[in-house]
């Protein structure tokens, strides 16, 4: 990945200063300004682009839009963060505040910085144009995973997008099959035209005709104007016929004809219209199995069958698990929807469930979790009970290095055995570390000296009066002494 910068206009200068301090600490290379002026002369000599722009205090409004010109001209994708107090006092205009991804405090603490470029990470991710995200299948968001599995499904997309062949997509429910059909139009030639889904299980079967091919006006009760189907919304693009194995063996005979004839008449018409639509068709059930039952039609399977894909279910790609975990995670920030990290020991545990919902149970206890504990730390006990008792067994090692790499720390600083601490990877923040650690001390120490100031403060090396003193700070209460 290329390197790139963040850029800071602020008049600010004690905040400049601040977020200078915290950005040398996380090394992020950045530039900071105070006008728009200093940054028009700045501009031709960043040589990297700018991936992240803050925007704090200007002087006039006229320097706020030519600041934000200058710098989306400069990287059109640039994600922008702004600051709370200047929002406050109405400031930014409308149209920047709606296109900011995060929002900081006056002086930011590090938590809250880390968090909003974060945000900015996944607001460009999203920003790859179809140049970039074509040049490389595995760039699209929703297809996460390095499984071999999910690798195939992703060859086999490749290779069957630019054709027009009819695909069917297998797989248990809430594995991703419509999130296949969106890959293969995207990548196909017909992009440029609709994307129609229809879920033939959903729909009644005296209504999905009308649903699928339209009908005139008066053709039947309630049809009080004409109205186009499925087939011609979705004229040059692409039809997605979900759960396929869902309808009645009458449909499945209009259907086929379709498929055959490429023609259709709407309902209560008996002109037809010509049909240029990509067939891709899905189900979780065995077709095989329903056309020897006699409620698939062979022929109709034959037809839609020509390029199967299967997804598998989630249980098959365990590795999988963390990777998708954070990219639920990101879509959730990007949507300003919250946020949660989870540690090592709950990321494990749900990697050995059985996952009966595959990656849609997934994605629902991601959000759940994201609405309980926001912008907090889910540890193995806050997992539900389901999922703390699933059995964990033999522990594979590749498994446990991609856990590692994608699970947040339970403690903000952990103690090794050679009693050195270790930082954490996203970092702290020093001062409210060492704050809370104190106050935990001086509480320890207290309730040891059955409250008794004096003696707790023997126990902490202090002086008497020095620890009243931090008490107060930290609005400890305190026992009278005994004399």
């Amino acid at each position: 990945m290329r390197e790139s910068a963040i850029l800071l206009i602020d008049d600010n200068q004690n905040r400049r200063e601040e977020l200078q301090a915290i950005l040398e600490f996380i090394d992020l290379r950045h530039f900071f300004v105070s006008d728009s002026t200093t940054w028009k002369d700045l501009l031709g000599q960043i040589e990297v682009p700018i991936q992240t722009v803050i925007l704090g205090e200007f002087g006039s409004k006229e320097a706020l839009e030519n600041a934000v010109e200058l710098a989306k001209k400069a990287n059109p994708d640039a994600a922008f963060i702004l600051f709370q107090e200047e929002r406050s006092k109405n400031n930014y205009p409308e149209e920047l505040q709606e296109e900011a991804i995060a929002f900081l405090d006056q002086l930011p603490k590090y938590k809250q910085m880390v968090s909003a470029l974060e945000k900015a990470k996944v607001y460009r991710a999203t920003q790859l144009t179809p140049a970039e995200r074509r040049g490389s299948i595995e760039l699209f968001r929703s297809l996460v995973g390095n499984s071999n599995s999910i690798k195939q499904v992703r060859k086999l997309i490749e290779q069957v997008s630019a054709s027009d062949a009819n695909v069917l997509i297998l797989g248990e429910s809430g594995t991703g099959k419509e999130v296949v059909a969106r890959n293969l139009h995207y990548y196909s030639g017909r992009r440029e035209n609709p994307f129609v889904p229809i879920n033939c299980g959903a729909i009644p079967a005296d209504l999905l005709e009308s649903e699928l091919f339209g009908h005139e006006k008066g053709a039947f009760t309630g049809a009080i104007s004409t109205r186009q189907g499925r087939f011609e919304l979705a004229e040059g693009g692409t039809l997605f016929l979900d759960e396929i194995g869902d309808m009645s063996l009458h449909m499945q005979v209009k259907l086929l004809r379709v498929l055959q004839e490429r023609t259709f008449e709407r309902v209560g018409s008996n002109k037809s219209i010509t049909s240029d639509v990509r067939i891709v068709a899905a189900t979780h059930r065995n077709l095989e199995k329903a056309i020897s039952d006699g409620k698939f039609r062979e022929d109709l399977f034959y037809r839609l069958n020509v390029f199967p894909i299967e997804m598998p279910p989630l249980r098959e790609r365990l590795e999988d698990i963390p990777l998708l975990v954070h990219e639920l995670i990101a879509r959730l920030e990007n949507e300003g929807r919250g946020s949660v990290r989870i540690t090592q020991p709950a990321l494990l545990t749900l990697c050995h469930y059985g996952w009966p919902g595959n990656v849609r149970e997934l994605a629902n206890l991601i959000e759940r979790l994201v609405i309980m504990y926001p912008t907090g730390v889910v540890e193995l006990n806050d997992l539900p009970v389901k999922f703390q008792t699933s059995e964990v067994g033999e522990v594979d090692s590749a498994l446990t290095e991609i856990v590692e790499q994608h699970a947040s720390p339970s403690e903000p600083i952990e103690l090794r055995r050679d009693n050195v601490f270790r930082l954490p990877k996203e970092g702290i923040d020093l001062k409210d570390y060492l704050s809370d650690l104190e106050r935990s001390f001086i509480q320890q120490a207290l309730d040891e000296a059955g409250g008794v100031v004096a003696h707790a403060a023997n126990r902490l090396k202090l002086r008497r009066t020095t620890l009243v003193e931090k008490m107060r700070k930290y609005g400890l209460t305190r026992h009278e002494e005994a004399s």
